[in-house]
């Protein structure tokens, strides 16, 4: 049996297949352009390479999109005739479990099989990116660190060790760990030169530790990390565009917004959640959008009954709020209220946060602060189990400020902002100064 780029076991027989694969296996760990290219000249050469199958339908339900569900399974359909006609490895084999998992609503089945081929196979590159890509989702960031540290010894001197540094890096950064995933991600570039995932850690650092200026000539000095990317481009653009936001340079981070974070009106959920997040930090601001707002609910009023990733479904929210789609928010509001009683890993999530959540995001909307603060606050412990990280989640976070501080809750906003403040290791950026010293001059003025 020959082996790819991982040192792990393939069912292909011819190296040109082999060399797709590994290609396929390269741009994924780099977020390119090129995976589905590759992915597709493997599944054409070898119908019978259930892997291929499954990564093709793993792939898929990580987009959070309900119409990519009807590929996913088709796709598990594809793993498991191709398992009962050719067979396959072990490897293989948990594969294909860990797409059925996910399909029965079960991500974290899904993370169970990446972990049992990891531990035959911990050089295994592509399975340890996989189960870090689903706990990512499930907002896991403890688990991702554990995961992603046992596999560190086995990735010394192997072809892909800058990938697997790249994610060491962000999981040190979810986990507070500043200095040290600041360390671990530049030298993960350097061995990786386009690990946009390794680029992105490191901003998250200088985001996270109120360093603007370091996070700005990092993504600009290091244009190879991401310009090749798949739509992960944009992403790092709304990093740039955060750190500007925190040197108060508003026109810059409006130009982002149009020239490079909505040049393509796409409508990928994560390319959502960068606009409508920015544009809502934006507006927290004081700065006036026009009708950007508009085109994002465009999208969103389509996706009220996805129902895929409650991260996606809060931000498809934002921009019904803020759009004044009344009819396309009550649809969310009530689809929520229904998932929230159903089984399931994402159902749960539904239940808790997310209904509180979106209860103080159409609070917010209609002026009534001191529900959104209530209905947000409750939230936030929970918060973390949406997926995305703490820099995406931030827009909630701001928002249950400012609900409080309009609301004239002093005291209950003054201790959330210096939890803020603790979690990005006692930074004070941009936000949590002026929030501060709206607390300040609030208590200095006597109440009427």
């Amino acid at each position: 049996m020959m082996h790819d780029i991982c040192q792990a076991p393939v069912s292909l027989d011819d190296p040109a297949l082999v060399d797709e694969w590994n290609g396929m296996i390269r741009a994924f760990m780099a977020h390119g352009t090129a995976t589905p290219t590759h992915l597709g000249a493997v599944l054409s050469g070898a119908p019978d390479f259930a892997m291929g199958y499954a990564a093709k339908g793993l792939f898929s339900l990580m987009m959070g999109r309900k119409e990519l569900w009807d590929v996913a399974h088709q796709a598990g359909k594809d793993a498991t005739a191709a398992l009962a006609r050719a067979g396959g490895s072990p490897r293989e084999r948990l594969w294909v479990r860990a797409l059925g998992e996910w399909l029965d609503g079960r991500p974290s089945g899904a993370i169970a099989a990446m972990e049992r081929v990891l531990s035959d196979l911990p050089n295994d590159t592509l399975s340890a990116k996989v189960s870090h890509a689903v706990r990512f989702i499930l907002g896991d960031g403890v688990g991702m660190r554990g995961s992603i540290e046992n596999v560190l010894d086995a990735h010394k001197g192997h072809a892909l060790e800058g990938y697997v540094l790249g994610c060491h890096a962000f999981t040190l950064e979810e986990t507070g760990d500043y200095d040290a995933a600041e360390v671990t991600g530049l030298r993960g570039l350097e061995l990786a030169g386009d690990d946009a995932w390794g680029l992105h850690a490191v901003a998250h650092v200088y985001d996270m530790t109120s360093r603007p200026d370091q996070g700005i000539s990092l993504i600009e000095n290091n244009t190879s990390a991401w310009d090749h990317c798949n739509n992960f481009r944009y992403h790092v653009w709304w990093h740039k565009a955060l750190l500007h936001l925190d040197r108060g340079e508003t026109d810059i981070v409006m130009a982002l917004y149009d020239q490079q974070i909505r040049a393509d009106k796409t409508d990928d959920y994560r390319d959502i959640a960068n606009a409508t997040s920015l544009l809502m930090r934006l507006e927290l601001e004081g700065v006036h959008v026009g009708d950007r707002w508009d085109e994002l609910a465009d999208f969103a009023q389509h996706r009220t009954d996805d129902g895929c990733v409650v991260f996606a479904d809060l931000h498809y929210q934002l921009a019904l709020c803020a759009a004044g789609r009344t009819e396309a928010q009550e649809a969310m509001t009530l689809r929520f209220a229904q998932d929230a009683v159903r089984q399931g890993e994402m159902p749960a999530r539904v239940a808790n946060p997310g209904k509180a959540a979106l209860a103080g995001l159409n609070a917010f909307a209609e002026g009534r602060y001191d529900a959104a603060f209530q209905n947000l606050a409750s939230a936030r412990p929970g918060m973390q189990t949406i997926g995305g990280s703490h820099a995406q989640r931030d827009v909630f976070e701001r928002m249950t400020i400012d609900a409080g501080l309009r609301a004239g809750m002093v005291d209950a906003t003054e201790a959330l902002l210096e939890d803020r403040v603790a979690r990005r290791a006692g930074a004070i950026d941009r936000f949590s100064a002026t929030r501060l010293a709206s607390i300040s001059d609030a208590r200095r003025i006597p109440a009427q």
